[in-house]
């Protein structure tokens, strides 16, 4: 059994290179985990390199590392999701130095650290992960380059300096090999209309509207300007008091929390008379991970693959783990659901007797003195009357203490301040206290119009609450108590600031509008290009007949890629430079004695084996090949007496 050497020690610059690719690979996978996870590991990474440098660490403190990096992943991702699994994999990757001593091992780095770029689109695909990405793939291959050049001139122990601009080009050749094929297969592949399989969900999740609330939790929400979605009107916009984007519809409280009722997405959608023509437009969803959707209040309409509950709140078919586009209609609504089942009126005055005590006895003593009426005017005195006092009272801000028991009470009677998730829940429980069946409404309010591209883009920060009463002959009426906060009352809104202003003197409006205009651009072109975009361009191009059609050009482009990868390769063997076809030549008159050198092996390796094989005429190899390695990678470069003389005895050496 033939004995195993072991593997050479790294060259300094190989050492260098090793760890720069590496870094650069973990460096976009840390940027979308938690950012005090992704600064500890990336803090951990730098000690790694920094104490390895000269010797591998001992296996106990590496040991220790591990086990102290998956403590802070449970603390920080409790859980199991697909965020965890990508924190462990930056975790292992940042400890591998630590064992990092060989040519081996520095290929096995490389090659366990590439999957940090593909773990990253796991978990964002925009356009700054992918530069990253291919930054590091590309210090990757020139690492692998460098390993390849520093063991074929290991012997000789001449050290090898940075990557020249021959190895870049190799690389962006290497590039280019792919390139064709790996377009034929996005633009022309058969997409399915629905995956086979869906990713597993991340363990924090993804910022967004909640299926439930409780006063205080939308804080983190509010502080996030990150795009929601992005709305095309095909025609006049509505009015911006009109620009309410309606989410979940949350029609249980258990004294803390709202939460919607499960059983009406079953129904069918209660009726609305229009009060005008409505708009259709547009809208491109950024992925929410889950089946929630938002649309202009009200909607009437919606594609398929989303459809709308009892209350209209519009809902998709599976969970939107990219972006997705989906062309609704909405109406102003002058009656929405004017008749109301006597079990949903029940369910609309529901209220816990143990919590807010004082609320609910101001809400009976409101009713007392407003009386009955059957055309509703009662109901619409204190509604309001609520108005006013928020209006005269109460004050915006989102500086709040946790909730406490009677939340409610302590909002309405001592702090009386708050935001949007304290606005409605007060007012909806003071409105069913005096007997008048309201809810409460989240999702988005107000959006910004990119004048570039003509568009709205809806924020994570305009995420907002407000309230549905229902009053006779005219059903669900919005009101919203947020908004009638007095403006001198409003502390620390955040509601009409402009995307790129800050103050009145630093003013990058058009900068963000021009990014998030490409950053639209590239989610349209690539992001959203799902089967029925192919479906779409294959019409544009005048061509028919569906999957077949797609079989057919996908073959005929496979074909040509296949090709230019073949003419490539096939123009590197004519080899332009006339020492490298020497050496190929007397290759091929050692391959033809079945003593060919095999393609893993290394030039000058391969001499030396073929030298002690006996009886043999290749003893003059071993110094025609440390001529030959040194003419093509060693420095300084040779003269060309010297390249001349060279090829002349690769011609002439004979087996």
């Amino acid at each position: 059994m033939a004995e195993v050497k072991p593997s050479p020690p790294l060259t300094r610059a190989g050492r260098l290179q090793v760890r720069l690719a590496a870094a650069a690979c973990l460096l976009p996978l840390l940027l979308q985990l938690p950012p005090t996870l992704g600064i500890g590991i990336a803090a951990m990474a730098v000690l790694v390199l920094a104490a390895s440098w000269r010797k591998p660490l001992p296996g106990g403190v590496r040991i220790v590392l591990l086990l102290g990096g998956m403590v802070a992943v449970a603390f920080n991702l409790p859980g199991v999701g697909r965020d965890t699994a990508s924190a462990l994999l930056a975790l292992m990757i940042a400890i591998k130095p630590a064992e990092t001593v060989s040519l081996r091992d520095g290929r096995s780095l490389i090659g366990f650290a590439l999957f940090a770029p593909f773990a990253t689109f796991l978990l964002d695909q925009a356009p700054t992960s992918l530069l990253l990405s291919l930054t590091a793939v590309m210090l990757a291959l020139l690492a692998l380059q460098r390993l390849a050049a520093d063991e074929s001139r290991i012997e000789d122990a001449r050290p090898s300096g940075l990557p020249t601009f021959a190895s870049v080009a190799g690389v962006l050749r290497l590039f280019s090999l792919g390139l064709p094929l790996a377009l034929a297969v996005f633009w022309l592949f058969p997409r399915l209309p629905t995956p086979l399989w869906g990713l597993p969900q991340r363990t924090a999740g993804t910022p967004g509207l909640s299926d439930s609330m409780t006063p205080g939790g939308m804080s983190d929400m509010l502080l996030d300007d990150s795009p929601a979605a992005r709305v095309q009107f095909f025609g006049p916009p509505p009015k911006p008091e009109q620009m309410y984007w309606r989410g979940p519809v949350l029609w249980d409280f258990d004294g803390h929390s709202w939460k919607p009722a499960r059983t009406l997405e079953i129904f069918p959608p209660a009726p609305v008379q229009s009060a005008g023509t409505g708009w259709t437009y547009r809208l491109e969803l950024e992925p929410t991970e889950d089946r929630l959707l938002v649309a202009l209040d009200v909607p009437t309409q919606l594609p398929q693959g989303a459809h709308l509950g009892l209350d209209r709140v519009p809902m998709t078919e599976q969970a939107q783990f990219n972006i997705s586009r989906w062309l609704m209609r909405s109406v102003p609504a002058q009656a929405f659901e004017p008749q109301l089942a006597p079990w949903l009126r029940r369910r609309a005055l529901a209220l816990p007797l143990d919590f807010n005590p004082r609320t609910l006895a101001m809400g009976r003593r409101w009713r007392q003195e407003a009386g009955y009426d059957a055309r509703g005017t009662a109901d619409l005195a204190i509604a309001q009357r609520a108005m006013a006092m928020i209006r005269r009272d109460f004050a915006y801000t989102l500086n709040v203490p946790l909730p406490g028991h009677d939340e409610v009470d302590d909002f309405l009677f001592d702090r009386k301040q708050g935001y949007c998730e304290h606005f409605s829940s007060a007012f909806v429980v003071l409105m069913r206290a005096a007997g008048i069946p309201a809810r409460v409404v989240t999702g988005y309010a107000g959006a910004y119009r990119n004048p570039i591209g003509d568009y709205w883009l809806i924020r994570r920060s305009d995420a907002h609450a407000w309230a549905e009463l229902w009053l006779p002959q005219r059903g669900w009426v919005r009101f919203d108590p947020t908004a009638a906060v007095a403006p001198e009352r409003i502390y620390d809104t955040i509601a009409d600031r402009q995307p790129g202003r800050y103050g009145a003197f630093v003013d990058l409006a058009p900068i963000f509008n021009a990014s998030d205009w490409l950053r639209r651009g590239w989610n349209d072109m690539l992001l959203g290009f799902n089967a029925s975009r192919q479906r779409n361009l294959l019409e544009s191009l005048g061509l028919h007949g569906g999957t077949r059609t797609l079989i057919l050009l996908f073959a005929f482009a496979t074909l040509v890629a296949m090709s230019w990868m073949a003419w490539l390769t096939a123009r590197g063997e004519r080899e332009r430079d006339p020492l490298l076809r020497a050496w190929h030549a007397l290759e091929r008159r050692y391959r033809s004695l079945e003593r060919g050198r095999a393609p893993h092996e290394p030039a000058l390796a391969w001499a030396r084996r073929v030298a002690r094989d006996p009886p043999s005429a290749g003893a003059p190899l071993p110094a025609l090949a440390r001529r030959f390695e040194q003419a093509r990678y060693g420095m300084p470069a040779p003269t060309s007496a010297q390249l001349q003389a060279l090829q002349r005895d690769l011609r002439r050496h004979r087996p």
